[in-house]
C-alpha cells in the first residue's frame, strides 16, 4: 500500500472527530436530527480549518445507508465511496479550474437527473469565490430552486468575493482558526499513534507556526518525522522552518521594555545571521506584546491567552516593567512596521530601526498626559493668590 500523508491519514471521518469547530458540527447534527436540511451551504474560513472535510462528512450523513443520519457505520459502502472519492452521486468540483459559464451550464444539465444509488446528488464546490461573475449568474436560478434531490456545498477562504445574490441563497457557516492548545493536543495524539517522541516545546512551536490551521500543523509534523525520525525536539522545528525560539522572543521583548538597545541589536543580529524569518519574528513580537497588554487590562486573566507555561511566567514578570499606555504605543509602532516590512530593501535594518522606535515609544509621554499636566498647572495658577503689592517708603527730604 502506498504511503499516505498524515493530513489525509488522520482526516476526520465523522463530526465527532472534527477539532475546534463544534459550533458548525453541532448545528449540522441538529439539522439532520430534526430533518431541517437546506439545499445550499457555504463554509467559510482560513485554509486548513476543515471546510471541505466538514462538507464531505455532511455528504456521508446525507447519503449513508438508511440516512440521513449522523451515526453511520464505518464500513458503510456508500460512505467508503465518498471517502475514497469514487461516489458517483457526490461530485467534488474545483472552483479555480472550473470557473466558467460552460462548466456551470454542464452542471445545470446534470442536476436534472436523479441520483444513481443514493438519496441525494451532492455538489461540493471548493474555492467557489474563483467562479466568474457570469458563472455565478448562470448558477443563480438553479441554486434558488434546485430539484429536491440536489444539495450544494460551497467552500471558500474569501467570502467577500462571492456575489451577495449567492450568499443570500446559502446557509453560511464561518469556521474559526483552531486554538493552539487544541492543535497541540491533536498533534500529540498523532505522534503517539505514529510512535514518535516529541517534546511539548516542539508541539507548541509547530502550533504557533500553523496559525490556526490544523492541516498546516499536520503537514509540518509529517515533514519533521521525515527529517528527524522518531524523536523531535524544539530546535529541529525552529531550524527547519526558520522560526524563532520562544526564549529569544522573550529576550527581545524584555530588551524593549527595559530600554536595553545593545541587547536587542545583538539578539536581532544573531537571529538574522541564523536565517530566521524576520517577518514572522515581527509578528511573534506583536502577538507577545498584545498578550502582555491583555494580561494587564483583564487583571492578569490568562484564560484569554493561548500561551505556554513558560510564556505565562515571563508575561507575569514583564507586567511589572511597563504600563498600559506604553504597551499601546509599542504596539502601534510594531503594527505600523508589519505592513511596511515586506517592501523594505533590508528587512534587518528596518527591524533594527523599528525596535529602537519601540524603545522611544515606551519612554514617550502621550499628548493626553501633557494636556492634563498643563491643565493642572493652569488651575494651580488661578487658585494661587497674587503676591502683595510693594509698599512705597517715603524718605525724608535732605536739606542742604
Amino acid at each position: 500500500m502506498s504511503y499516505q500523508v498524515i493530513a489525509r491519514k488522520y482526516r476526520p471521518q465523522r463530526f465527532s472527530d472534527v477539532v475546534g469547530q463544534e459550533h458548525v458540527t453541532q448545528t449540522l447534527t441538529n439539522a439532520i436530527t430534526q430533518n431541517r436540511i437546506a439545499h445550499a451551504y457555504l463554509f467559510v474560513g482560513p485554509r486548513g480549518t476543515g471546510k471541505t472535510t466538514i462538507a464531505r462528512i455532511f455528504a456521508k450523513c446525507l447519503n449513508c445507508t438508511g440516512g440521513p443520519k449522523v451515526d453511520f457505520p464505518d464500513d458503510d459502502p456508500r460512505c467508503i465511496e465518498i471517502t475514497e472519492g469514487r461516489a458517483i452521486d457526490v461530485l467534488e468540483i474545483d472552483g479555480a479550474s472550473n470557473n466558467g459559464v460552460e462548466q456551470v451550464r454542464e452542471l445545470r444539465e446534470t442536476v436534472k437527473y436523479a441520483p444513481a444509488s443514493s438519496k441525494f446528488k451532492i455538489y461540493i464546490i471548493d474555492e467557489v469565490h474563483m467562479l466568474t461573475t457570469a458563472a455565478f449568474n448562470a448558477l443563480l436560478k438553479t441554486l434558488e430552486e434546485p430539484p429536491a434531490h440536489v444539495k450544494f456545498m460551497f467552500a471558500t477562504t474569501e467570502a467577500e468575493k462571492v456575489l451577495p445574490t449567492i450568499l443570500s441563497r446559502c446557509q453560511r457557516f464561518d469556521l474559526r482558526r483552531i486554538p493552539t492548545s487544541l492543535i497541540v493536543t491533536h498533534l500529540g495524539h498523532i505522534a503517539r499513534q505514529e510512535k514518535v517522541t516529541i517534546d511539548a516545546d516542539a508541539l507548541h512551536a509547530i502550533a504557533r507556526g500553523a496559525d490556526g490551521g490544523m492541516r498546516d500543523a499536520e503537514s509540518t509534523l509529517d515533514q519533521l518525522i521525515s527529517f528527524c525520525g522518531d524523536t523531535i525536539q524544539e530546535p529541529d522545528v525552529l531550524s527547519m522552518f526558520g522560526l524563532t525560539a520562544q526564549g529569544q522572543i522573550l529576550s527581545l521583548a524584555r530588551g524593549v521594555l527595559e530600554g536595553n538597545a545593545p541587547l536587542m541589536l545583538r539578539e536581532l543580529n544573531d537571529l538574522a545571521r541564523n536565517g530566521k524569518d524576520l517577518g514572522r519574528l515581527l509578528t511573534d513580537l506583536l502577538v507577545h506584546f498584545r498578550n502582555l497588554l491583555v494580561y494587564q487590562v483583564t487583571g492578569q486573566d490568562l484564560s484569554l491567552l493561548e500561551i505556554s507555561e513558560a510564556e505565562a511566567t515571563a508575561i507575569a514578570a514583564e507586567s511589572t516593567l511597563t504600563r498600559q499606555e506604553s504597551l499601546t504605543r509599542i504596539l502601534e509602532v510594531l503594527s505600523d512596521a508589519e505592513g511596511k516590512l515586506r517592501d523594505a530593501m533590508s528587512k534587518k535594518i528596518f527591524l533594527e530601526v523599528t525596535l529602537l522606535k519601540a524603545v522611544q515609544a515606551r519612554n514617550a509621554v502621550s499628548i493626553d498626559t501633557v494636556l492634563k499636566q498643563l491643565g493642572q498647572l493652569q488651575a494651580s495658577e488661578k487658585t494661587t493668590p497674587p503676591p502683595p503689592a510693594p509698599v512705597a517708603v517715603l524718605k525724608p527730604a535732605i536739606r542742604a
